[in-house]
């Protein structure tokens, strides 16, 4: 067996046998390999979230203006396109916090504030949750009242 001596401090970067029989591995690279590297979240990801938590609050019946309600119901319906979940929604996305700007149209009879609260409150729950990032704003836009009695504001198809 030979005799090594390390000054305190100092790690050979093998494996010891203690005293009491045990295998002590060094580590190497040192911290917690969670903190090892950089995670960026894209807005697109934040605002797909939010746009899901959004609609998820009764009383909310679409999201985004009436134009760009009328050009999302028309690439809906194009063969291959997809439903914008993020319409209606625009986020700053920094390395550790994020603000998000919601515009949405309510549905008539509901209370506006209280509304536009649980919407508040749904969307920084599930954007932190889910990130990890501190939500610093919510500013949310009623643009519009959907009347009971208003037809949708999607164009009707000229497909029968």
């Amino acid at each position: 067996m030979s005799d090594t001596t390390q000054k305190p401090g100092e790690t050979s970067g093998a494996s010891t046998v203690a005293p009491t029989g045990k295998t002590n591995v060094t580590k190497r690279g040192g911290g917690d390999p969670a903190s090892r590297g950089r995670t960026t979240i894209a807005d697109g990801v934040v605002e797909k979230i939010a746009g899901l938590a959004a609609r998820d609050v009764v009383g909310v019946h679409a999201m985004g203006s009436g134009l760009s309600r009328t050009f999302g119901a028309v690439r809906d319906r194009v063969p291959g396109g997809t439903k914008s979940v993020s319409r209606g929604v625009k986020a700053e996305v920094g390395e550790v916090q994020t603000a998000l700007d919601l515009e949405i149209v309510v549905e008539y009879g509901v209370s506006i504030s209280d509304t536009t609260r649980a919407v508040r409150e749904n969307v920084i729950a599930a954007v932190e949750r889910m990130t990890g990032l501190e939500v610093v704003e919510v500013n949310i836009a009623v643009s519009d009242v959907k009347l009971p009695d208003e037809e949708e504001d999607e164009p009707e198809s000229r497909l029968q």
